[in-house]
């Protein structure tokens, strides 16, 4: 097929947050690039890294203006030099941690572009290579969950936390789930054995009363600020894990002094791209294991909440505002 030279996009102009996303119809299209592919994108995937991209809260993120979004799928139209893996018209998602994935067009690297399960539209496929391999790396490689354990998840209605309660239903945990009061029915659909409302200002109280004052054995800490705070008051002493991947909420503060005197806990720092880069063989493991589950029929097809692409801002805004649920799809 022929490849224009411009393309629609969302650029982000400023770091003052998505509202300052601007669709542009002249952005032009990337080339591929040794070991790179060009994929003609048909659902882009969005992510709270796309909020903290747009504002400046993303550590080494790209600088406006840029286009957004790290998560595309599509199909493959162009191969850079070097990729023998792939060919034009494979069907492929993956990310880009610089964005690009918010336009018609985008470029990510061969080796990260993970096939399309059979049978899925691309747009079901959302959430394979960010949202699921986020949540079994904290289960698992880093948490540790075991059957009999206690699991608390929060945002447990989002793309990440959906996969994360029947993940860690499936290993045979006991899950306290956390999600704003209009959400609860839906997490108790995945599977959740206890839902609380996660602005509850008694939250660790609350986890401490269900695990009769053990508190949990692993927390899935993804919304910052002073619910970090609440995570590891309600964490297990001394064998109790804090799994940290988010800081929806802001930025939190723990000290030395904690660690020794209030909260003798295990914190565990994640960053999905940083755990590709230093320890790919764990990251292996954890798609091993994903492609697994996916067998296995614990994780399916997903449903994204469909915007159009110029509804983006409108998309990064209310996801920043909490008021989504499960996984949400550009289309563009």
């Amino acid at each position: 097929m022929s490849i224009p030279s411009t393309m629609r996009a969302l650029q982000q102009t400023s770091l003052n947050g998505p509202q300052d996303l601007r669709l542009i119809s002249d952005a032009p299209v990337p080339k591929p690039g040794p070991g790179e592919v060009l994929i003609r994108v048909t659902a882009a995937g969005v992510n709270f890294v796309d909020v903290s991209q747009a504002r400046g809260t993303f550590a080494g993120g790209p600088q406006p203006p840029y286009v957004a979004g790290i998560e595309g799928a599509g199909e493959v139209i162009a191969v850079g030099e070097g990729v023998s893996e792939l060919e034009p018209g494979a069907h492929v998602i993956g990310v880009g941690i610089g964005g690009g994935a918010f336009a018609e067009y985008m470029v990510l690297p061969a080796v990260a572009a993970i096939p399309v399960p059979a049978g899925w539209t691309d747009e079901q496929a959302l959430g394979l290579v960010v949202n699921w391999p986020t949540a079994l790396a904290a289960l698992k490689p880093l948490g540790g969950v075991t059957a009999g354990q206690t699991v608390l998840i929060h945002a447990a209605a989002g793309g990440t936390g959906q996969a994360a309660v029947k993940m860690a239903k499936h290993y045979g945990a006991t899950v306290i789930a956390t999600a704003s009061p209009g959400k609860h029915e839906v997490v108790r659909a995945l599977g959740a054995d206890h839902v609380i409302d996660s602005r509850a200002a008694a939250l660790s109280a609350e986890v401490l009363a269900l695990t009769g004052g053990a508190g949990a054995d692993l927390v899935l800490e993804s919304a910052g600020g002073a619910t970090l705070d609440a995570s590891l008051a309600a964490t297990k002493r001394v064998t109790g894990r804090v799994v940290v991947y988010g800081l929806a909420g802001g930025a939190a503060s723990i000290t030395n002094w904690d660690l020794v005197y209030k909260h003798q806990v295990h914190v565990i720092g994640l960053n999905i791209g940083i755990l590709i880069q230093a320890a790919p063989q764990i990251f292996g493991e954890v798609m091993g294991q994903l492609f697994g589950l996916l067998a296995a029929g614990v994780l399916g097809p997903g449903q994204p909440a469909v915007y159009d692409l110029a509804e983006g801002p409108k998309a990064l805004t209310e996801l920043e505002a909490r008021a989504t649920i499960g996984k949400i799809a550009l289309l563009p």
